[in-house]
C-alpha cells in the first residue's frame, strides 16, 4: 500500500508542476523571442531494499524547446530578429552576461541599447551607447552605424557591433529571469556565422492549442491520480479492519 501510493503522490505532483510549467507558457504566448519550457518525463523510482529505508526519486527536469518561433515584420529599425541559429548577448539584472533571442531593442534615457525587458545589450565593449542621431541602422553582422544629428549621409560611422553567439545548446540552462546561461557563469565567444535582420521580431515558440491540450490533459491526471490514492486508501482500510476481526 505505502509504495503504490508514493507512486500516486509522486505522480500527482508531477501533474501539478507540469500544468504551472505549461500554464506559464501559455502565458508568454506574447512574449518576444520566448522559449516554451518542457517537462522531461523521464523518471527513476528506486524501490526500498530494506525495511525502513524510503523511496528515492530523481528531480523532475525543465527543458527548453529551442525551435524557431514566427519571424514578423515590424519595419522598425530597433527590432531585430536572428536569421540563423544563435542568439544575441545581453547583461542581465544581476550583472552576469547571459543570451536571448529578444529583439525588440529600445534606447533607454542614459543612451544604452536594452532589451523590451531592460537588459543592456552587450557589445565589443560591454553595453552599447547609442548617440543622438538622426539615423541608426543595424547590419547583419549586428554592426550598429548612425548618422548624428546635423551631418549628411557621408557621415555614416560605425559606433560598435551586437554580440551575437552560438553556443551548444546542451550546454544552456533557461534562468528564472527567461535569459540563458551556460555553466559557471562562463562566456560565449562571438560567432561570425550568426546572421541578424533589422525591422524583424521574433514571436514566443509557444503553441497555444497544444499549451490547452496539454493543460486539460494533466488536470484530467491529477484528478484521477487523487481519486486512485482515494482507492488505496479505502482499500487499506478494509484490510485493516478484516486483520483486526480475524
Amino acid at each position: 500500500m505505502e509504495k503504490a501510493l508514493y507512486t500516486l503522490m509522486t505522480g500527482a505532483n508531477r501533474s501539478l508542476q507540469a500544468q504551472a510549467v505549461f500554464a506559464n507558457n501559455l502565458a508568454n504566448i506574447n512574449t518576444v523571442g520566448f522559449r516554451a519550457d518542457l517537462i522531461d518525463a523521464t523518471r527513476i523510482v528506486d524501490e526500498p531494499v530494506t525495511p525502513g529505508q524510503k523511496y528515492t526519486e530523481s528531480d523532475t527536469a525543465r527543458k527548453s524547446d529551442f525551435s524557431v518561433g514566427q519571424i514578423e515584420e515590424t519595419g522598425r529599425v530597433l527590432d531585430i530578429a536572428i536569421a540563423t541559429e544563435g542568439f544575441f548577448a545581453v547583461q542581465a539584472a544581476d550583472g552576469t552576461e547571459a543570451y536571448t533571442r529578444a529583439g525588440d531593442l529600445q534606447i533607454d534615457s542614459s543612451g544604452l541599447l536594452i532589451t523590451g525587458r531592460g537588459d543592456f545589450v552587450l557589445g565589443d565593449g560591454g553595453p552599447i551607447s547609442i548617440p543622438t542621431a538622426e539615423k541608426i541602422s543595424i547590419g547583419a553582422d549586428g554592426t550598429i552605424s548612425v548618422q548624428e544629428l546635423g551631418q549628411n549621409v557621408a557621415s555614416v560611422v560605425e559606433i560598435d557591433r551586437i554580440k551575437l553567439v552560438k553556443p551548444e545548446i546542451a550546454q544552456l540552462s533557461k534562468g528564472a529571469d527567461g535569459l540563458f546561461r551556460i555553466a559557471a557563469g562562463q562566456k560565449v565567444e562571438e560567432d561570425a556565422s550568426v546572421q541578424i535582420r533589422s525591422g524583424f521580431v521574433e514571436r514566443s515558440n509557444v503553441n497555444a492549442v497544444s499549451m490547452l491540450t496539454d493543460i486539460i490533459a494533466s488536470a484530467r491526471q491529477f484528478e484521477m491520480q487523487v481519486k486512485a490514492m482515494k482507492t488505496v486508501e479505502e482499500n487499506s482500510e478494509s484490510s485493516a479492519r478484516i486483520m483486526q476481526m480475524s
